[in-house]
């Protein structure tokens, strides 16, 4: 090879760099002559708006009885403000938007159909109405085929996801809180998740026991995808071949392998709070726990570390709102959203658990206590006084700062 410059390589160099220079004011040139705005949406943004919508408009077409307690609810697009659903992972939830006599309220509900049913064009939300319950009274009386539902778009972490999730699922589940698991049966069943099923239900009363008949004809069909258990704790029960009791270590232990399955949970908090010990207790990693938002604590004075102090107590909310500011009372043992929704104070909420994080306002002043098991706060929200009021209970008075799409609702 010649030892004499290579001078093409020079002018090679000179030559790319001018044609830069002119790349930069002809890119200039289309910027300048460009509109100001999209003719048309980009693509990825449609898609995201209609994977993630913010809200769903959905009508009721029909209402079944599951039992004396317990209805589901076909919710199908009212083909005006939604003309599809969006599509879900087995075990999300939706929150339902209701107003009830003025108070503007959101419930979670966990989806009990399967997504390939809302590729079909439904949504089935199962629900238990609870003796006294402000949300699902309402929605039991006012729910009729035909009935207007505004509802979020699908929410929550608990469904299955093969790079964090084993392949083989246990479904810990009580009472109503089957309904999640119901979806991932289908799901799994109709081939469209690849995992297995196990589902350990444990229920106190035979008449409550929701899905049983699906379960089963589920079973027998599928019985390489889908297993279930029943656990039945009342004294006498018709169930062939249930354990009895609750779904205990022992329980679990006879029915999985803790060494390598994935363990779900879904049902009321004192059964979350019961499993995750039994779990530990039989060395299951957190890591391969997953549940379903806590749900909304009701009853915070069973827990150890709630303020005494609180107890009986009635606080003031200062709350600063971009149009001035509302003075609200609350109750030590009511939680800070609850108080502003009975002051007709619209703040944003779904999960009512802590997790979401849809409520997250600013604390300015007081004290608040956060229940153990819904602190769903990022570190750098704890230090800079960043608050979720589902989850957070005045133990004197407060001063908050309201996210800005919060509503006032006037009398």
């Amino acid at each position: 090879m010649s030892d004499k410059p290579m001078k093409f390589k020079v002018k090679g160099s000179i030559r790319d760099l001018l044609r830069f220079k002119n790349l930069v004011k002809k890119r200039a040139k289309i910027i300048d002559a460009a509109p100001a705005s999209f003719k048309e949406e980009p693509y990825i943004n449609t898609l995201a708006a209609r994977l993630h919508p913010e809200l769903q408009h959905l009508v009721v077409r029909e209402v079944i009885e599951e039992t004396g307690t317990c209805k589901t609810f076909r919710l199908v697009p009212d083909g005006a403000g939604s003309r599809e659903l969006a599509f879900f992972q087995a075990g999300q939830y939706l929150s339902v938007k209701l107003d009830v006599n003025g108070y503007r309220i959101t419930r979670p509900y966990s989806i009990s159909s399967s997504p390939s049913d809302a590729l079909k064009g439904f949504y089935d939300l199962t629900i238990k109405r609870l003796e006294g319950g402000f949300a699902t009274g309402f929605i039991w009386n006012t729910w009729k085929t035909g009935s207007a539902v505004t509802a979020s778009g699908p929410l929550g972490q608990m469904y299955h996801a093969p790079l964090r999730d084993g392949r083989s699922i246990v479904a810990l589940a009580g009472g109503s809180g089957v309904t999640p698991f119901r979806s991932m049966a289908r799901e799994i069943c109709y081939g469209r998740l690849d995992a297995t099923l196990r589902l350990i239900y444990g229920c106190a009363d035979d008449q409550e026991i929701l899905f049983h008949d699906e379960f089963r004809e589920l079973a027998k069909k599928y019985p390489d995808r889908f297993s279930f258990v029943m656990v039945m704790s009342c004294e006498e029960t018709s169930v062939e071949g249930c354990e009895k009791g609750f779904i205990t270590r022992s329980v679990i232990q006879k029915h999985s392998n803790p060494a390598v399955d994935s363990y779900f949970t879904c049902g009321p908090d004192v059964m979350y709070d019961f499993t995750g010990l039994e779990l530990a207790a039989l060395g299951v990693p957190v890591k391969r726990i997953r549940r379903e938002a806590y749900g909304e604590i009701k009853k915070p004075l069973r827990f150890k570390d709630f303020p005494q102090s609180a107890v009986g107590r009635a606080f003031s909310i200062n709350v600063r709102l971009k149009q001035g500011s509302v003075v609200v009372s609350a109750s030590g043992d009511e939680s800070v959203l609850v108080a502003l929704e009975r002051a007709k104070l619209a703040p944003p909420s779904a999960c009512r658990s802590g997790e979401c994080q849809y409520c997250r306002t600013l604390l300015v002043k007081g004290d608040v206590w956060v229940g153990p098991e819904c602190d769903g706060r990022r570190a750098a929200d704890r230090q800079t006084g960043y608050i979720h009021p589902c989850a957070s209970f005045p133990v004197s008075d407060l001063e908050i700062v309201l996210p800005e799409n919060g509503e006032v609702r006037k009398n």
